[in-house]
């Protein structure tokens, strides 16, 4: 699986991740420079972003923490962060990537950030 590293910009925050090769992640990495606004919730940070193209085959229950992921549901960019035990009650996500230091990092974060995505 090819990965693409990025960086996620919060302010003076900088988190590096990595992109897989799913059909949205490649289109993603299309629009990059991107800014999303994201609001912190029980489990992760999300907003709503530009729709995303993806595969049925693609969309999937559940999550690890630090995953990256595009809700198809709503066209919802996600981080997130924890509680990946009980996630497998939430559904119709892709997995985009995933945040490559610890999603504790998060905790750290503002209720509402805004995250700019950028190519390593």
């Amino acid at each position: 699986m090819n990965k693409t590293e990025i960086l996620l910009t919060i302010g003076e925050a900088v988190i590096p991740a990595v992109l897989n090769d799913s059909t949205p992640s490649k289109e993603l990495i299309d629009m990059l420079p991107y800014t999303v606004k994201l609001q912190r919730y029980a489990h992760d940070y999300c907003g709503v972003m530009k729709a995303l193209s993806y595969n049925q085959s693609e969309l999937r229950n559940g999550w690890s923490n630090g995953d990256l992921a595009f809700a198809a549901d709503g066209n919802y960019f996600a981080i997130l962060y924890k509680d990946e035990e009980i996630s497998q009650q939430y559904g119709n996500m892709v997995t985009l990537g995933k945040i490559t230091v610890q999603p504790s990092i998060m905790d750290t974060l503002d209720e509402q950030i805004s995250v700019t995505i950028t190519l390593q």
